[in-house]
């Protein structure tokens, strides 16, 4: 119950403007509570982090934050920034991999626009390229599912899609799209639903996640796992170990300034892990669905805030 009221006060919140344009003046500056979560405004900053975290032996997956674009011109620029993004990591040596969501390339305004904008993406980004599709409110989900089914039923290999096991719907997703071969992230869930399309309780999500994981790790490829929670890692573990998956066939997922420790410890036991490694100015939103999904999020802010003072 407290961590539904935490997550629904700080996606309240996410929809600020007054506190969004507060917290603007102190979050991104150096040493500021947001960096901690977000590597910074500009492509420039993220990958200077994105090179820190190659050499600690991390994947990555960038993302320019932004969604739910105010005009079809918006989504258009947002598309041109992530065809810039591409061409700069290939530059820098990194593997072209993003994450994207649909709201930001135009779904609301256009859907014709939209999937034409992800096929520029999928198109500019090369052999190598790699375009997660990002899951987002439980109204965009049929709309994903089949934009993305069209994409890959043309041929397209090198595009992903996230479900999310907080929707009660989400194992006939999942089958729907391993029988394609799409590749999944699952991840638990972060936006405000209703309980009639989403378990308002974190127990049954934990539940749906561990179930869901399993059936990823029987079926798919190469199944991508986003949690931080420590459970649903040692279930993931076990039930690989269980069916004699190597460690090198799955990856665990988790963002950029959560559960470092984690991320290292895994390491450290042969896991491959990918940090989802977010920039740009339209940082706050994100930041605030942050703070919802983990308390301890919470107290690291407050401590940083208190500390700047």
């Amino acid at each position: 119950m407290l961590d539904a009221l935490s997550r629904t006060f700080f996606l309240s919140l996410a929809g600020s403007e007054p506190l969004r344009r507060l917290a603007s003046r102190y979050g991104m500056r150096a040493g500021g509570f947001a960096r901690r979560f977000i590597a910074g405004e500009t492509l420039e900053d993220a990958l200077e982090t994105a090179r820190q975290l190659t050499g600690a032996g991390l994947l990555l997956t960038l993302n320019y934050l932004g969604e739910s674009v105010a005009s079809i011109e918006d989504a258009r620029r947002a598309a041109d920034g992530y065809v810039r993004m591409l061409g700069t990591m290939r530059e820098h040596g990194l593997t072209p991999r993003i994450s994207v969501k649909l709201t930001q390339l135009g779904l609301v305004h256009d859907p014709a626009a939209c999937e034409a904008n992800l096929r520029r993406l999928l198109d500019a980004g090369g052999d190598a390229c790699f375009v997660r599709v990002d899951m987002e409110h439980s109204t965009w989900v049929d709309p994903t599912l089949d934009l993305v089914e069209r994409i890959w039923r043309d041929g397209h290999r090198r595009v992903g899609v996230v479900l999310q096991a907080y929707l009660y719907r989400t194992p006939d997703d999942l089958a729907r799209v391993n029988a394609l071969g799409i590749g999944v992230r699952l991840c638990k869930g972060a936006y405000k639903e209703d309980r009639d399309v989403a378990y308002p309780v974190k127990a049954d999500v934990n539940a749906a996640f561990v179930d869901l994981t399993g059936t990823l790790l029987r079926d798919a490829d190469y199944p991508a796992l986003a949690t931080h929670d420590p459970h649903m890692i040692a279930a993931a573990r076990a039930a690989a170990d269980e069916i004699g998956r190597s460690r090198d066939s799955f990856e665990f997922q988790m963002l950029y300034g959560v559960r470092r420790d984690l991320q290292a410890s895994l390491l450290d036991d042969g896991y491959r892990v990918r940090v989802y490694l977010p920039h740009g100015d339209q940082w706050f939103p994100y930041f605030m669905r942050r703070m919802g999904e983990r308390p301890a999020n919470v107290l690291f802010v407050a401590r940083s805030l208190l500390h700047e003072r």
